[in-house]
């Protein structure tokens, strides 16, 4: 089969490799669609990232193939595909499954090869069904809004003014979530203008660009002299958490969304005298997901606007050095296999 491999050497490269043997326990996936996600970008970026490993979790697809053991699963489901939890480790109980930390399962970020390749396999617990109404393309960006609905349920609102930090992919899928609740006015803090315009067309209703407005002053006036209850910050760049502090009304929540690896500087005293309340998300769960891909199948969420690239999975090394590395891409999904 097919696939992507990341090289230290080189980085994507194709290559062909035996289609995987399954476990008796483990299940064979025909992959329709793959997204490529920051976080691949990332991976393919750090340093330690090992040898010979095959990104991509962002995945539809059909099983195929399962081993003996395996049941409630038949041929020709049509399925996405998280990780695996255990119901038992601390995650777990809390109701968080993406925190487990017992025999964790992942594709492409963890212990199993990924989407970048005509075939998976996994097991049976990763497996979540797509309604027969949801194309393959939506079902594979299920994951990107999932992620964004997990940052609204841990940043505990349903309702009132919001600023989204960041238009890119995340940014804009949670732009589509805030609109199914009742958040308004959905502001949308963005440098770029051609992200700023699909902010909009997402359904912002104010797009700001930081580096020729004031954004503390424009919080203020948008909110009537209050900042605003909610602030997402989807870029990671040090100091925005800072920034999402000032515009923050009193009482209000910060969320972070971003991948941070450095340390960064906040002000107690802000925090203090505002009695802000600073979160994080990661990650999502089975039911996130199945609550998109149930918005999917009721015409409520279209992800499919996100895509910028459609591509091949043997164009990938040249879009990733072109469009994806140089940031020039919103969202690419490969289409793999035979889509649905």
């Amino acid at each position: 089969m097919q696939t992507a491999v990341f090289r230290k050497s080189t980085g994507l490269v194709i290559e062909d490799i035996p289609i995987p043997e399954l476990d008796r326990n483990q299940v064979l996936v025909k992959i329709a669609d793959t997204g490529f996600c920051g976080s691949d970008h990332t991976f393919i970026e750090t340093e330690g990232t090992p040898d010979g490993i095959i990104l991509g979790h962002e995945v539809s697809g059909t099983v195929t193939d399962m081993g003996p053991d395996v049941t409630n699963v038949s041929n020709g489901m049509r399925v996405i595909i998280r990780p695996t939890f255990c119901g038992e480790c601390h995650g777990c109980s809390m109701g968080k499954p993406q925190l487990c930390s017992n025999n964790r399962r992942s594709i492409g970020i963890g212990d199993l090869s990924g989407g970048f390749a005509e075939y998976i396999k996994v097991f049976p617990q990763m497996l979540i069904p797509i309604p027969d109404n949801v194309d393959s393309q939506n079902a594979a960006l299920a994951e990107v809004c999932a992620v964004s609905l997990h940052a609204i349920k841990s940043s505990g609102k349903k309702s009132g003014s919001v600023l989204v930090i960041g238009g890119g992919t995340v940014g804009l899928s949670l732009v589509s979530l805030l609109k199914l609740y009742d958040f308004h006015p959905i502001v949308v803090s963005e440098p770029v203008l051609e992200k700023r315009v699909h902010a909009l067309e997402f359904g912002a209703d104010i797009a700001i660009n930081p580096l020729t407005e004031n954004l503390n002053q424009r919080a203020f006036e948008i909110n009537n002299g209050t900042g605003f209850e909610t602030v997402f910050e989807c870029v990671g760049l040090q100091g925005l958490i800072s920034t999402a502090m000032d515009v923050a009304a009193q009482g209000g929540t910060i969320c972070q969304l971003s991948v941070m690896f450095e340390n960064i500087e906040i002000n107690p005293a802000t925090m203090m005298f505002k009695e802000l309340h600073l979160t994080a998300s990661y990650g999502n769960t089975h039911e996130e997901n199945n609550e998109c891909l149930k918005w999917m199948s009721e015409g409520k969420l279209d992800a499919k606007p996100l895509i910028s690239d459609l591509i091949t999975l043997d164009q990938l090394p040249d879009i990733y050095r072109e469009r994806i590395h140089t940031g020039k891409a919103r969202k690419v999904l490969l289409q793999i296999g035979e889509e649905f």
